[in-house]
């Protein structure tokens, strides 16, 4: 990557900023703490913490001047890039390398490439919604019965009684049954045939509920911003944080049986 200064000319391109990040720009080459920064960038980036900015640095995309005691000060040029990447990776799913050539291209004085139309992706959990809907045979949206649910699940009435009464299947405000509550209702009732009872899976249910506030405490600040797009930016990070649970919790139950042979 270009070496750059305050002068840079990143700053002199058409790189979209924040609007805070404009403000610093009209007040000349003052320069600025990473906490600074992280004020600036949060009224359009909710998400940014220190460790990303400090993230990004690591990767080559901005390079703050250090003091002589070590501390980081950011141009406004600085600014500019960060506010570039965060909104490029937010809106565009750009991988960090096709930022970089970007970035590299506008320190040349080129037009950097076409950014693709904005787009939220299907997460794997809605490639595993849409899996399970194929194999119950129930269109996308459409709600259970509890008979549908029952045959779905080839489960008894008494075993659902016992599944609700210990909160592993819940029934919605009408009373229906949604396509998670059919995935969990076949995968109890699996287990069930080895023996495991629905007492014994209350463990699982209390991870997954402490999982479930962690995720929540990541996205509840994006949920809660005016913009749509960060919004919807919650969503698709909600569910990509559950797949990533999912898996690890996956890896260390495998991990500990591996170790148990």
């Amino acid at each position: 990557m270009t070496a750059h200064t305050p002068s840079s000319s990143v700053e002199a391109t058409s790189v979209p900023g924040s609007r805070r990040a404009g403000e610093v720009r009209r007040r000349g080459d003052e320069l600025l703490s990473i906490g600074a920064v992280l004020t600036f960038l949060r009224d359009d980036f909710p998400e940014v913490t220190i460790s990303k900015i400090r993230f990004l640095e690591a990767e080559g995309l901005v390079e703050p001047q250090r003091t002589p005691s070590g501390y980081r000060k950011f141009s406004p040029a600085d600014l500019e890039r960060l506010a570039y990447v965060l909104r490029v990776q937010r809106d565009h799913y750009l991988p960090l390398r096709v930022i970089r050539e970007h970035l590299d291209a506008i320190e040349r004085g080129e037009a950097p490439p076409a950014l693709p139309a904005p787009e939220i992706r299907p997460g794997p959990l809605e490639e595993a919604d849409r899996e399970l809907v194929a194999a119950s045979g129930a269109a996308p949206g459409v709600r259970l019965g509890r008979a549908e649910l029952l045959a779905a699940a080839e489960a008894e009435e008494r075993e659902l009684v016992e599944w609700e009464a210990y909160g592993l299947v819940a029934a919605g405000p009408d009373g229906g049954y949604d396509g998670e509550a059919l995935q969990v209702a076949r995968l109890v009732a699996e287990l069930g045939r080895y023996g495991l009872e629905p007492r014994h899976l209350r463990a699982m249910k209390a991870a997954a509920d402490r999982e479930v506030s962690l995720v929540d405490q990541v996205v509840a600040p994006l949920r809660r911003h005016r913009n749509p797009q960060t919004r919807a930016h919650a969503e698709a990070t909600a569910r990509e944080l559950a797949t990533l649970s999912v898996r690890l919790h996956a890896a260390m139950v495998q991990a500990g049986l591996r170790a148990r042979m």
